[in-house]
């Protein structure tokens, strides 16, 4: 039996987007609203959201349109950073949810900030997963090279190998099984055969159509009285040691947790990462 309830809302626009909800959703404590990457989707957290539920509290693990069980966005430059923001403001106020703890993997950190924005006092606190105000070119250009790129693998090996390509240098000691764990979290069992990723590939188009990002730092200042935890992977090509000291210089309040052997971004099932993230509910929750 699953550990989430597979559940979907209607955005302001009209699509169906999908959900899991893990938890009790009577449980009194915060309750905890995870954000995935670019491609990315709701299995991601699969391992943090049975963490944190595991006593009860509510978590939730969106979809975000274009991606897993989430309808595509026929209109493709409507893959950007607020229109997501839009849809879990949303989301939440369909569930009576007026204030949460936001967790953001890369894009979905963009995301929390974003919110954080436009409805302070929805966002209790913040884990921004391997994301700053300022984005390394390099870091960038490996995710511009696959979004929306990859190819359909014949099968689970042809998926991890396609994955270690990619990311390789950036996970360089997972064990086979990880890899598998990674891949089918990626890509998704087509009708007829073979696998195909799990996200609408005009998502990279959109990427791409946008050009350089905008300067996001006026959007990290919306942060500043929010408990604010960054979590940077050692290995990291897209968020520099650099940012992170600008980060900390902009917000001195903020803790850092590098977690080693990880790039970008890290799973969040880590050791460090799972105390780090327990430590932001308890400085949150007093």
């Amino acid at each position: 039996m699953a550990a989430y309830r597979a559940q979907f809302h209607t955005s302001a626009d009209g699509l169906s987007l999908y959900y899991r909800d893990y938890g009790d959703a009577a449980d009194p404590r915060l309750p905890v609203i995870c954000l995935p990457g670019l491609t990315r989707n709701s299995a991601d957290f699969e391992d943090l959201a049975t963490h944190l539920s595991a006593g009860g509290r509510r978590v939730l693990s969106p979809d975000f349109r274009g991606r897993g069980k989430s309808a595509h966005d026929p209109e493709f430059m409507r893959y950007v950073p607020p229109t997501y923001a839009g849809d879990v403001i949303g989301l939440l106020a369909a569930l009576g949810i007026g204030r949460a703890i936001f967790i953001g993997t890369s894009l979905g950190g963009i995301v929390t900030q974003l919110v954080a924005l436009a409805a302070p006092a929805m966002v209790a606190g913040a884990v921004l997963n391997d994301i700053g105000p300022e984005l390394d070119p390099a870091g960038l250009a490996r995710i511009a090279s696959y979004a929306g790129k990859q190819g359909d693998p014949a099968d689970w090996a042809a998926a991890v190998a396609q994955l270690r390509e990619v990311n390789g240098d950036q996970f360089p000691d997972l064990a086979d099984a990880i890899w598998l764990k990674f891949a089918r979290a990626v890509f998704v069992e087509k009708p007829d055969g073979g696998l195909r990723p799990n996200y609408d590939p005009k998502i990279g188009d959109a990427m791409r159509a946008a050009g350089p990002p905008a300067d996001m730092w006026p959007i990290f200042a919306g942060l500043a009285q929010i408990p604010t935890l960054l979590l940077r992977g050692a290995l990291s090509d897209l968020l520099a040691r650099s940012t992170v000291e600008k980060m900390k210089a902009a917000k001195p309040d903020l803790a850092v947790v590098e977690v080693t052997a990880r790039g970008h971004a890290p799973f969040l099932d880590e050791p460090e990462a799972l105390a780090a993230i327990d430590a932001l509910i308890i400085r949150v929750e007093g």
